[in-house]
């Protein structure tokens, strides 16, 4: 056995050497540059002494290789630095493929980014077999393409469609899926992997290309037509100007095809130049900041098995769901029977959109069950309150659940905007109670708002933690004020649109120039999509805070029972679920609305940052981007403003104050920054 810091070779008896890659002291394998020049000197070892066939492996128990180690992308700020780095992983990762015996690698688990792209250069590539979807290359989440061979060796193993899809959407394969898209040569048993490995390093089979259409797809003349259509589909999510590398991606494959000969130099000068980007300096930045909550504090709780949730409307029955969804069992308890079906059914969507085989998605449904009596909550290792927002309703239920359950057992209010501390006063033992603020749709927005209040246990708060990332939730610790953060940042932004609705700007207007700056939807249709009754009522609790009064067009359209997109009728009208909007006009968007709708959110922030919502600038815009959708590639709205220049912020703010009244007042918060 030949050990040096991070592989392992091993040659059996049949000849055959397995080379591990275990990188110390971290739960997931990463190739920095120090993994790589280490698997150059080995390869350099194993070319004098030829093993009878090689197999890649992993030393950790669940994953294979998690991509490049993200770590070193802010330290390459000299382009041409960067190339020649790039290419010398080009250099190493051509060796391996270029050694003259068979190679197979493993995959289980995260295969992702460089993680593949290392696989691809094998000749085999076995699967363990899991329902996990985990195997793809994510670069384009962080603006960026595969840098390491991937915009060549894609396209040539799977083909151009397959590649496309794969490189521009960031999206990861289940096992069955790879071996569908010519990803992988088998899935087996993690049992059998090896075995596998070494028949078909023994068995030295050929192996299919891309079929025929790919391979017309790939001529010179046919390349900008599918390119063409590639950018149209693009642009429908993603401007150029704000997200640069899809239209990288597409560019490399119209002028070079996947040829060797041209495409891993190209890709190398393209990653540099994309490198230097600041959408992908944000959204390196952005992935940091998700790290940040997945991983920091440390807590050690025991995990949930059971949950109870309380309140099967929308937000309560697909709380209910994702928890089963996450393996755990779940009740749901209402009023009457008739209350929660609805909720089932939902739940049962979405385990068939999620798990997909029939037996995950039974599996998944009989761990959710209905729960009129409440009985569930006795059991629990988790109570989750989420009934409608109405201060005395949600104190006479915790206060009934709080007798019910187990010592120990975590006790929560999905509170949207009433302080915790005013709910609390009605319980026995007011510090057990956190806030567990889940935000809709339940299972696409990943930020759970754990709150808590001057009394709170510290252990409760760092047990709710524990249960956020257990369900694959980020969690965000904020103190208690009327909207914490999320919602007390969007106060100020939906009540702007509302008010350059009242003045004539029409919503279609509104929103469009909410999307041109980089948000994901427009205020506007974000009100009427999350309910303008709801919004109403945060509007009313934030109204002290903000100094802004309530809309009196949300009060009448309140009123008259036009609520939004559940009711058909908001500010927008709705048909069969579909927006109906009217045209734009053919004028330009005066800039001022962008200005206005911005810096009403940017002040805020800065507002929550001041009065200590949260603890630091990095989480006011952790919370605010994966709470709200706020545009990723500025980094976070304290990180736009500080690219903007604080001092510039201000003075625009001072004009705005001018301009609209007090409510533009600068933040006292950006003094801090």
């Amino acid at each position: 056995m030949d050990t040096i810091n991070f592989w392992t070779l091993t040659t059996a008896t049949n000849g055959i050497s397995t080379l591990m890659l275990d990188v110390p002291d971290s739960g997931a394998n990463t190739l920095s540059a120090s993994v790589i020049e280490e698997l150059e000197q080995q390869l350099a070892a194993l070319e004098k002494n030829l093993p009878a066939g090689l197999i890649i492996a992993s030393g950790k128990p669940d994953s294979f290789i998690a991509g490049a180690d993200i770590k070193e992308f802010p330290k390459l700020t000299n382009r041409t630095a960067a190339i020649e780095l790039i290419q010398r992983g080009h250099s190493v990762f051509a060796r391996l493929e270029a050694l003259r015996c068979p190679t197979a690698a493993i995959i289980k688990g995260a295969t992702l980014g460089g993680g593949l792209e290392l696989a691809l250069c094998c000749d085999y590539r076995v699967m363990h077999s899991s329902p996990e979807r985990s195997v793809g290359v994510p670069e384009v989440q962080l603006g960026l393409h595969p840098g390491l061979g991937g915009t060549v060796r894609l396209v040539r193993t799977t083909g151009v469609r397959v590649a496309m899809d794969l490189m521009l959407s960031g999206r990861s394969l289940s096992p069955s899926e790879c071996l569908q898209r010519g990803l992988v040569d088998s899935i087996v048993s993690a049992d059998d992997a090896h075995n596998k490995a070494i028949q078909l390093l023994e068995s030295r089979q050929s192996k299919a290309r891309a079929g025929l259409v790919d391979g017309l797809l790939n001529l010179r003349l046919l390349r900008p037509i599918l390119a063409g259509v590639l950018r149209k589909q693009v642009i429908k999510k993603a401007r150029p100007d704000n997200y640069p590398a899809p239209y990288a991606i597409i560019d490399l494959w119209q002028r070079y095809g996947a040829d060797p000969a041209l495409g891993f130099n190209a890709e190398a000068e393209s990653f540099a130049n994309l490198l230097a980007t600041e959408t992908s300096k944000n959204l390196v930045r952005v992935f940091f900041l998700q790290d940040g909550l997945k991983h920091q504090p440390k807590v050690n709780v025991e995990a949930a098995k059971r949950v109870h949730v309380v309140g099967a409307g929308v937000m309560g029955g697909d709380i209910a769901a994702w928890c089963a969804l996450r393996g755990l069992d779940v009740t749901l308890q209402d009023r009457e029977e008739k209350f929660i079906a609805p909720a089932l059914e939902r739940a049962k969507e979405l385990f068939r959109k999620r798990l997909r085989e029939p037996a995950l998605v039974a599996e998944a449904v009989s761990r959710l069950r209905a729960d009129v009596a409440g009985s569930g909550a006795a059991d629990a290792d988790a109570v989750i309150e989420a009934i409608f927002e109405n201060l005395e309703a949600k104190q006479a239920l915790l206060s009934e659940l709080e007798q019910k359950m187990k010592p120990g057992a975590l006790l929560t209010s999905n509170t949207s905007s009433i302080p915790l501390e005013q709910i609390a006063s009605a319980l026995q033992f007011p510090g057990r109670l956190v806030g567990l603020h889940f935000f809709n749709p339940v299972a696409k927005m990943p930020l759970i708002e754990v709150i808590r209040f001057t009394g709170s246990d510290d252990a409760s708060a760092n047990h709710a933690v524990g249960f956020a990332r257990q369900i694959g939730k980020l969690p965000l610790l904020c103190q208690s004020s009327p909207g914490f953060l999320v919602n007390r940042v969007l106060g100020p932004y939906l009540d702007e649109a509302m008010r350059l609705y009242n003045e004539g700007v029409t919503a279609e207007t509104i929103d469009r120039a909410a999307r041109n700056f980089g948000m994901p939807m427009g205020p506007i249709e974000l009100a009427d999509s999350v309910g303008l009754d709801i919004g109403l009522h945060v509007a009313e609790g934030l109204a002290e805070i903000t100094g802004r009064e309530v809309p009196e067009a949300l009060r009448t359209m309140v009123a008259n029972e036009q609520l939004g997109r559940k009711t058909g009728q908001g500010f927008y009208r709705y048909e069969n679920g579909k927006t109906q909007r009217q045209p734009l006009p053919s004028a330009a968007i005066d800039p001022e609305v962008e200005t206005r709708l911005v810096y009403a959110l940017l002040n805020e922030s800065a507002n929550c940052l001041s009065e200590g919502v949260v603890s630091t600038a990095d989480e006011v815009d952790a919370g605010v981007i994966f709470g709200t959708g706020f545009a990723p590639f500025r980094g976070g709205p304290l990180t736009y403003a500080k690219q903007l220049g604080v001092s510039h912020v201000v003075a625009e703010l001072n004009r705005l104050s001018d301009a609209y009244g007090d409510r533009f007042e600068a933040s006292a918060g950006w003094s801090l920054l």
